[in-house]
């Protein structure tokens, strides 16, 4: 095995091994009837879907690792099932994302819709309505589609920014992980475990820190991922991707159904051929030789898609700048105030209070910038 294949084959293997470490954490008993859901399509789709929105394909990012859409649902029915022993509520948080496209929500802002981020969930309970094997898998735990299609019924799953669900706690941790390696499993213990689920102040189901200090260390450590998903540097990795796959769509390099049809590394596959036929024409072929120019909506998806696959590097501006992609957009500010008791963090300490002030009036500089490739 060449050295580079055996380096890819040692990785999954300790990604796989600390993925059933942290599993065992969420639940140290794996339910049984979950396992019956795990191969149907719906779901094993999402195994091709990045839970980072395409950050795993620029070296602008320095991703730890690769975690999906599949891993994250998978594990927050898991967190549900230890804190409930509830089926509707567990299968709920499990096809909670099954409408999820290639490069996650950076569709969203595709669609203009960069600060709730919520655009593509309008097919989900469709999705679950219309799977006749979903439907034969349910009926043998006694259930239906309608009683798993909304998991925003179920406070305990889903709940408003800034309080802790089970999807939220879940796609917190690796991405904290993955992004800056702020979460080991040794924090994800320390804090999992020091949770209950409480009444919020409407009486609904939320989870509760029982002390300060975790609850403390818990708000400041998903600030951070906060500042991280403010920056310039994510709001240019999710516009420009954005801005590639529409300009994709534009010049037949995608069809938009195959965003819910193909994994996201096949969609990279495809646009790399393309780039990499485009650079070869113009080696291959002399002034004399030169072959009919490409279509103005090619080029353009094509310069954009070469600057996405090399930058490695934003500059902060007041205005735009010539030869560069530049956004200015304001993003979906994700950050949890927990409870710890009964009562919120920002509540019981004026630290933490200060922190969030600072955290909500924080802007990045106006325009984020990358210069555009050539080519």
């Amino acid at each position: 095995m060449p050295n580079g294949a055996r380096n890819k084959a040692l990785q999954d293997q300790k990604a796989a091994a600390r993925l059933a470490r942290y599993q065992k954490i969420l639940c140290p008993e794996f339910p049984p009837f979950l396992k019956k859901y795990l191969d149907l399509k719906i779901l094993a789709r999402l195994k091709g879907i990045g839970l980072l929105c395409g950050t795993d394909w620029t070296p602008l990012f320095h991703n730890r690792f690769y975690y999906s859409r599949y891993d994250h649902s998978l594990n927050c029915a898991l967190i549900v099932w230890n804190w409930t022993r509830d089926k509707k509520k567990t299968l709920s948080a499990l096809f909670h994302d099954v409408s999820t496209p290639a490069f996650s929500h950076v569709i969203d802002f595709k669609n203009g819709d960069a600060l709730t981020q919520e655009s593509t969930e309008d097919k989900n309970a469709a999705m679950i309505l219309a799977d006749k094997d979903l439907a034969a898998a349910l009926a043998q735990d006694g259930l239906s589609a309608n009683d798993v299609c909304d998991y925003h019924k179920f406070s305990i799953c889903d709940n408003e920014v800034p309080q802790l669900s089970a999807d939220r706690l879940e796609y917190m941790f690796p991405s904290g992980a993955a992004l800056e390696g702020w979460f080991s499993l040794r924090a994800v213990k320390r804090f999992y475990g020091d949770l209950f689920v409480a009444k919020d102040e409407r009486g609904r189901d939320e989870f509760s820190f029982k002390t300060k200090k975790n609850a403390l260390d818990y708000f400041r450590c998903i600030l951070k991922i906060g500042y991280f998903l403010q920056r310039n540097k994510d709001k240019i990795a999710m516009e420009l991707m954005a801005r590639v796959v529409d300009a994709a769509i534009k010049c037949g390099a995608l069809r938009e159904e195959e965003l819910w049809l193909l994994s996201e590394r096949e969609i990279i596959q495809r646009w790399d051929a393309l780039l990499r036929g485009t650079e070869d024409e113009e080696k291959n072929h002399s002034q004399d030789q030169k072959l009919a120019a490409p279509s103005s909506q090619k080029t353009d998806f094509l310069r954009l898609y070469k600057t996405y696959r090399t930058m490695k590097k934003v500059r902060g501006s007041a205005a735009p700048l010539d030869g560069y992609f530049c956004v200015q957009l304001a993003v979906k500010r994700r950050w949890i105030n927990p409870l710890v008791g009964s009562r919120r963090i920002c509540d019981v300490s004026p630290r933490a209070q200060k922190e969030r002030d600072c955290f909500l009036a924080y802007n990045d500089t106006p325009y984020a910038c990358v210069k555009l490739a050539k080519l």
